[in-house]
């Protein structure tokens, strides 16, 4: 684990992007239609050489294909980001091989959320690398208005990510806390629980998202996360959308009720509502490992990053 963290250079339009597939396989002609929309911004995207494959039962490619993706994306000197196609399920057969070693050399922005998860915050915990939690190629960047342009330009520049109660933030609990943000799919944290791979969430700003999930179930994940320790020391708490959460016929605030219920004891700001990851549309990119403000104080919420989520870098002319 590293309290240091390390910071990409920013990805200009005109940048080359590296497209990997570092789990699932996505449908060829979403995957197609996310790179037009990359070029459409003015970025060189390229899909690596499984990006687009088939291994049986779900992947991309085998454990060692998708791994080879990845470390050349971070390696190639033309590459400056990496975004992944889709998530699904695979990335944990990678986190023993990963070269962190390679990609502390070579740091570059990594775009994913949902199973991508795994890896994002073992780099971060491991080499301190500021990951972004946010649109992916053929589950974002290829659907009418998939993708909050305004955060993935900042994100990937230097720009300086805001968001409010436009990305659909709401608060639970009032208050204020400042401190780096964490985080990312709920579900996929706690499946790490109980192995090395375990994320590192003292004295963080806590952003968990998830779809499809039921409130008890988000009820019980709370729980396993509450009962290893996880949120001892956490400064404040952001839901996602939280995307197909309801139970049929239950209450529509009983998810709400539920996490305030839950967290009640840790008497830290909480907010719900903020579209990124698994999302309705609009998908807000959230760097996670820089210094972020949560201020729930007034009607109106407000997440703010205090620092550029990449290395200050002037504009090639």
């Amino acid at each position: 684990m590293t309290d240091t963290i390390l910071k990409p250079l920013p990805a200009w339009p005109g940048a080359r992007i590296a497209v990997v597939s570092p789990a699932s396989n996505a449908r060829t002609d979403r995957i197609t239609r996310g790179l037009e929309v990359l070029w459409s911004l003015g970025y060189d995207a390229v899909a690596s050489e499984h990006a687009l494959g088939k291994h049986p039962p779900y992947f991309s490619g085998t454990p060692q294909e998708r791994l080879d993706d990845l470390h050349t994306a971070f390696a190639d000197p033309e590459t400056r980001a990496i975004i992944c196609t889709r998530g699904g399920y695979g990335s944990n057969y990678l986190l023993d091989g990963l070269d962190l070693n390679l990609i502390r050399k070579h740091p570059k922005p990594f775009f994913a959320y949902s199973d991508m998860t795994a890896l994002q915050t073992w780099l971060l915990d491991q080499i301190g690398l500021v990951s972004f939690h946010g649109p992916m190629v053929a589950a974002d960047f290829s659907v009418p208005d998939g993708v909050h342009v305004e955060s993935f330009r900042k994100a990937i520049t230097t720009g300086l990510v805001e968001v409010g109660a436009e990305q659909g933030m709401r608060i639970l609990r009032g208050g204020r806390a400042i401190g780096p943000i964490y985080g990312g799919c709920l579900s996929i944290l706690t499946a790490s629980l109980g192995t090395r791979f375990a994320p590192q969430t003292e004295g963080k700003l806590l952003f968990l998202e998830d779809v499809g999930t039921k409130p008890y179930q988000i009820d019980r994940m709370l729980r396993q996360m509450i009962m290893a320790g996880k949120f001892e020391g956490v400064r404040g708490f952001i839901f996602g959308e939280m995307l197909n959460c309801g139970s049929r016929g239950a209450d529509p605030l009983l998810l709400q009720q539920v996490i305030v219920s839950l967290l009640e004891p840790f008497n830290v700001p909480i907010a719900i509502g903020l579209r990124s990851g698994h999302v309705s549309g609009g998908n807000v990119t959230l760097p996670l490992g820089v210094e972020v403000e949560l201020n729930l104080e007034s009607d109106q919420p407000l997440l703010r990053y205090l620092e550029p989520a990449v290395a200050a870098a002037k504009h090639a002319s």
